[in-house]
């Protein structure tokens, strides 16, 4: 895989393989533009603990997606592309800012299309020695080529595990071949990082935490991933079972998707957590006014220790 700005040419960064000449201003389905585009940026303490620790992890969360799922949280920039277009000499004073500020990692959110300026703004600051582990924060729709090819942004990757089924995915991420696709890039982040390595202040320098998110009417679906993850990459990865969802932006109108997760619905999945026989992670507390608070919110606090 080319890297660097070529790679903008004919965009192939994500399993989508657009093709489209982004540098000449052609838009494929994620719509990204070839200079970075940023909603926000700054410390964020909403993340896992190891992640989060006492001074933040240092989040960009970048605009536009591959994926268009119903209940994004953030889907007024990854979705809808709000955000600023900032060059790369910009991207690289915002990632020093965040290591001046004593964040503990770079987290950059949704980085797949922009990992080649991201490339290039790091560059700099790696010569002049500066450097805080970055997180890969991804929904898992990635191609192993291109992580292969930018694997000097990946320490940690915090990855999602969004479906068990195709149909699922398609219905709620507009996404075919999801399955395969993130099973295969979650294997990739394992081989190359291994499981979840944190300093003796506990926060986390290298490895993979898989996300898994409940859905209503969908927990099975975590239940497969679960024993899926047991089996193939075994007790030792970190997961992160989540119970945040709420039926925002499209998801409200939508069938089946318009309704939070109920408590009775999720419990048999943090039995399963220790039944499979875990030893690192988390799981959420499912309540219904966690629900309520957590509505309209980017992310989530409130994670209970995998025991």
């Amino acid at each position: 895989m080319t890297i660097g700005p070529t790679a903008l040419e004919a965009c192939k960064l994500c399993p989508r393989q657009c093709g489209v000449n982004r540098a000449a201003g052609v838009q494929g389905y994620c719509g990204s533009g070839a200079q970075p585009r940023v909603f926000r940026w700054g410390p964020h303490f909403g993340e896992e603990p190891p992640l989060s620790g006492t001074k933040g992890s240092g989040t960009i969360f970048f605009s536009h997606c591959t994926l268009k799922c119903l209940y994004c949280q953030n889907a007024k920039w990854s979705n809808g592309g709000r955000g600023e277009d900032i060059t790369v000499a910009e991207l690289t004073a915002r990632l020093r800012a965040l290591a001046e500020q004593g964040c503990h990692n770079w987290n950059l959110v949704s980085p797949t299309p922009w990992l080649p300026q991201i490339a290039e703004a790091v560059k700099p600051l790696l010569e002049a020695d500066i450097r805080l582990p970055f997180v890969y924060n991804t929904a898992s729709f990635e191609r192993p080529e291109t992580l292969s090819a930018f694997r000097g942004l990946i320490d940690i990757a915090l990855a999602d595990l969004r479906y068990a089924s195709d149909a699922s995915a398609w219905e709620g991420s507009g996404c075919k071949g999801y399955v395969a696709t993130a099973r295969a890039a979650i294997q990739w982040f394992w081989e190359n990082l291994g499981p979840l390595a944190c300093d003796d202040a506990g926060i986390a320098r290298r490895g993979l935490i898989v996300r898994l998110l409940a859905l209503p009417g969908r927990t099975e679906e975590v239940a497969e991933n679960l024993i899926w993850l047991r089996n193939t990459l075994g007790p030792e990865v970190a997961v992160s079972v989540m119970a945040q969802y709420n039926p925002v932006g499209q998801a409200r109108v939508t069938p089946g998707w318009n309704r939070r997760l109920r408590p009775e619905e999720f419990a048999p999945l943090a039995d399963l957590v220790g039944d499979l026989g875990f030893e690192n992670g988390w799981v959420q507390p499912c309540e219904d006014e966690t629900a309520e608070q957590m509505l309209g919110e980017d992310m989530t606090a409130g994670y209970g220790e995998v025991r």
